[in-house]
Order: structure tokens, then sequence, then C-alpha cells
């Protein structure tokens, strides 16, 4: 009768191909479980964190408009500016748009009662009833100190609330509270309404640049039109509000723009 003869060596290469697929496998478990972390991190804890801190911000704006306390002012850096491509934190546009010339047909006088904002500074409220939003307007487009915070961030350099011009803003579509998010869904003539300590200003939606380049500085200029898509915009000076946003979702790639016309303005 015949023993069969085991090769040691043919056992110990078998045993070490085994544990290199089980070391595999775990790594790729690890791997699979900390993407999912991170994924949950940012589509819903950074979406429950800055929407509690912005529906917070908003009712202590109110409070402090009302004369019920002395609110919870912002303060901090600067942070990386995102959105709009060619302004920075601390930049404007081209020389001579801050403002834009005047109109004769909105009551700009009434507005320069706002005093300025400070840098970050939470200082009035945006609603948009047709997706039910209402976020407070801060000071600034610093990543971390304004955007990051569910907030949305007023462009420096371009006009203030109910002001010839325009009043331009950004705001994040996905994670950290994404107020933006549906703004693709605003039509013509829907209202937008921007609450500050010294009135309510209500904007009408006039048309939508559904994507063009990160960098378009145009799009927020005080006569806003694209510089990339010339034939979206406006040539004649108003009272106007810009949104601007990232699209397509999950992405950073173009801008999507709203723009209104002020309509109505009413004093607190």
């Amino acid at each position: 009768m015949r023993v069969p003869v085991v090769h040691q060596q043919a056992r110990r290469r078998r045993a070490r191909y085994a544990r290199l697929l089980w070391n595999g496998a775990e790594i790729l478990v690890t791997l699979g479980v900390v993407l999912m972390l991170l994924v949950v991190h940012q589509l819903w804890w950074t979406n429950r964190q800055a929407r509690e801190g912005a529906e917070r911000k908003v009712q202590a704006l109110q409070r402090e408009w009302e004369g019920e306390g002395d609110g919870d002012g912002d303060g901090g850096g600067e942070g990386d500016p995102v959105g709009g491509g060619s302004v920075s934190d601390r930049g404007s546009t081209s020389p001579g748009d801050s403002d834009g010339a005047r109109s004769r047909s909105a009551p700009d006088s009434a507005s320069a009662v706002n005093p300025r904002p400070r840098w970050t500074q939470a200082y009035a409220v945006l609603t948009i009833p047709r997706l039910g939003l209402r976020v407070p307007v801060a000071e600034g487009i610093s990543k971390g100190n304004v955007l990051n915070k569910g907030y949305v961030g007023h462009y420096p350099g371009t006009a203030q609330p109910g002001r010839a011009g325009n009043f331009a803003l950004a705001g994040h579509r996905n994670t950290h509270g994404e107020p933006f998010r549906y703004i693709n869904r605003l039509r013509r003539g829907d209202r937008i309404e921007v609450e500050t300590s010294a009135a309510v200003y209500t904007y009408v939606v006039d048309r939508t640049l559904a994507q063009t380049s990160a960098g378009d500085g145009g799009v927020i200029r005080g006569i806003p039109r694209s510089s990339v898509r010339p034939s979206y915009g406006y040539t004649d000076p108003g009272y106007y509000l810009t949104l601007t946003t990232c699209t397509p979702e999950y992405t950073s790639k173009y801008r999507l723009v709203v723009w209104g016309k002020l309509g109505s303005m009413r004093p607190r």
C-alpha cells in the first residue's frame, strides 16, 4: 500500500495565499465601511448640522429685529471662497460694478439705512416660498465661515439688498444644508424675499442660466450679463438679484444662475 507524500512547501504556499486573500478581503471591507461613513457624514450629518444652525440664526435675527435680544452675531476669518469663480472673499467685481447705475423705478433711498455688515456676519434672511426655503444671508462667500454653515453668502463688491445694481448670492447645492439645491425649479414670476433690519425686499424671478463656466464673473456684475454666453443677461441698469450655485449636482464644474428684479419694498 502506497502512502501519499505531502510536500510541506506546497502546504506553506497554500497557507500564504489564503492569508493574503483574507487580508485583502479585510482591507476591502474596511475601505467600504470608511467610504460609507464618509458618504453618510457628507450627505446627512453636514446637512443636519447646517440646517439646524441656519434655523437658529434666522430665529436669532428675528428676535434681534423685534428688540427681544441682541442676536448671536457672527465673527471669524476668511476661509476659502467658492462659487462664482472670479470673485474672491475680499475681492470685487470689475471697477464701477459694485452698485451699478441707478434706476428711477425703485425705492433706493429707503435702503440706505441698512448698516454695512461685518465680515461673515449674518445680516439678512432669504425666503423663497416655492422652495419652502428660509435661510440666513451672510457677508462674504467664505466656505468655512459662511457657506458650510448652511448660510447663503453675499458676494463682496456687489450691491446690498434693495440697492441699485446687483445683489449677488452664492449657496451650496449639495451638503452643508444645500440651501440652493432646488433653485433650478424656480420659474419666471416666482417671489424671492430678502428681509433685513430695515425692510423686506421682494424680488421676482426673471431669467435663468442653466449652465455657465465657474469663472463667469459677468453674471454678478452691476448689470449682470454672462461673459461666456452673452445672450444671457441684461443691458440696462436696474435693481437685480442673482443666485448662483454649482451644477450638475454633486460637482463644482459649472454654475447655475437665477436672476430676479426688485418688485417692491416694505419698511419694517
